[in-house]
């Protein structure tokens, strides 16, 4: 009992620590294992579009990821009203952004020979570019002024 409290204060301290990337990529774990996996089965099980299951797996993981980054990752003041809008433009500035590149590289390109899972390789890759290009967006624009006060 001693130790699994002991252990708790150090996760707690070290995460408290912690820059804001890491502790985005935390949050971004629970929200890739939702996101992630309600993609491949609108893709999979239900024989869904790329377009209409990324969008969809995407749009839950962003609900998650707007509440936990507020309080947990850039501990931000931000109204809710001003907060959302900003969040919502990262998020779909991001989507399209990534999503468009991820589908192009790997449907376009004929360095990779993936036909039988092109869909789901292009998923993967944009997967990546949007956790790069929605942390530097929420981190500079959204939650920003938490970081300059």
């Amino acid at each position: 009992m001693y130790m699994s409290i002991q252990l708790a204060k150090i996760v707690e301290n070290y995460f408290n620590r912690t820059n804001t990337f890491i502790r985005f990529l935390v949050i971004g774990l629970v929200n890739t294992c939702i996101g992630f996996s309600l993609i491949l089965l609108l893709l999979n099980v239900f024989g869904l579009s790329y377009w209409f299951s990324t969008f969809i797996g995407n749009s839950i993981g962003a609900i998650i990821s707007y509440t936990l980054n507020k309080i947990f990752t850039f501990k931000s003041n931000v109204s809710n009203r001003k907060g959302i809008i900003i969040f919502i433009l990262v998020i779909f500035g991001s989507y399209i952004i990534s999503y468009q590149l991820g589908y192009k590289i790997i449907h376009d390109s004929n360095v990779f020979n993936l036909d039988l899972y092109k869909d789901e390789f292009s998923v993967l890759l944009a997967a990546i570019l949007y956790t790069v290009l929605n942390y530097l967006g929420q981190r500079y624009f959204t939650f920003r002024q938490v970081e300059d006060s």
